[in-house]
């Protein structure tokens, strides 16, 4: 038996969810995998996976197991990296993921950049406004907004970002700019955030947070609708600072309540740092590092 592709193929189905899953990541039949998997039990004398019609569980055994296998996994591919120069030369490929329209304004300018400068290194940038999972979906690199919960993950902070309420100068040369974060309550409101957040704003003061009610007069699923709405006049949104600079310097949008904004959230790049860095890593994080402090740098203002 090849013990690590039966690991590799273990590993991919307990991630997957399923040993189908795991066969069509691989490339071979449901079949192999099952029995892959059921000659590795054997070998181990326990059983690792729980197998039902709709889902695969992990036994006790199967928990521990899995540990070790993405440990030696790593350590193997670790091992082949660096035989192959990836320690000593950028080369191969890097996976990237940040936040969807950050991703697009910032790191999209940064990694065309990078490609010119390293013609030996490859990237896939995945664009997703949700937390992955690093190690898990085998992940070298992400770009993360806000406050980072504590772990094993190195991060390198480059800026911040502010979540900022704005309007059209139309809008409010008609309704009239407030003053206070109450002052809300008699204005139009575009939101586009979860809807668990749509009735109510929350706002930084020197004290404590203060929650206002808000009326949403147009409910979006994204920040772009929200700001062409506020752009064309109807109403008032909050958004993060980076994704309006254009329109608050061009005069398509004007920025209100500054003095009474929640405290800002640092913007990271993210790596699991485990062991040694591949040279490609190391040569991305020092590329990008200065560059997208630079470009938040541009993109924030105060009035």
């Amino acid at each position: 038996m090849d013990r690590l592709e039966a690991m590799s193929l273990f590993v991919a189905a307990v991630e997957a969810g399923s040993l189908s899953a795991a066969g069509r990541r691989f490339g071979v039949p449901l079949a192999t995998v099952s029995r892959k998997v059921s000659d590795l039990e054997r070998q181990l004398k326990t059983r690792l996976l729980n197998r039902s019609t709709r889902q695969l569980t992990l036994t006790d055994a199967g928990h521990a197991y899995l540990v070790a296998c993405r440990r030696i996994l790593g350590e193997v591919g670790e091992a082949e990296r660096a035989a192959a120069g990836e320690y000593s030369a950028p080369t191969g490929e890097l996976i990237i993921t940040a936040p969807i329209v950050f991703g697009r304004l910032h790191v999209l300018p940064v990694v065309t950049e990078f490609l010119a400068a390293y013609p030996d290194v490859d990237i896939q940038l995945t664009l997703a406004d949700r937390i992955t999972q690093l190690i898990e979906e085998h992940i070298d690199l992400a770009i993360r907004i806000g406050e980072l919960p504590d772990s094993t993950m190195v991060a390198t902070r480059v800026g911040s970002i502010r979540r900022v309420v704005c309007a059209s100068p139309a809008y409010l040369t008609e309704h009239g700019t407030p003053k206070t974060p109450k002052d809300l309550a008699a204005h139009s409101c575009i939101s586009f955030e979860g809807p668990a957040a749509l009735a109510t704003w929350t706002f930084g003061t020197d004290k404590a947070e203060l929650t206002v009610p808000i009326r949403s007069r147009l409910r979006v699923n994204t920040a772009e609708a929200a700001i062409d709405a506020a752009i064309a006049g109807v109403g008032m949104t909050r958004v993060l600072s980076y994704q309006i600079s254009a329109a608050v310097r061009s005069g398509a949008l004007y920025p209100v309540l500054e003095a009474f904004e929640p405290a800002p959230w640092p913007v990271s790049l993210v790596h699991a740092g485990q062991g040694l860095l591949p040279v490609k890593l190391r040569a991305f994080l020092d590329f990008a590092a200065p560059r997208v402090k630079e470009r938040l740098a541009q993109a924030t203002w105060r009035s």
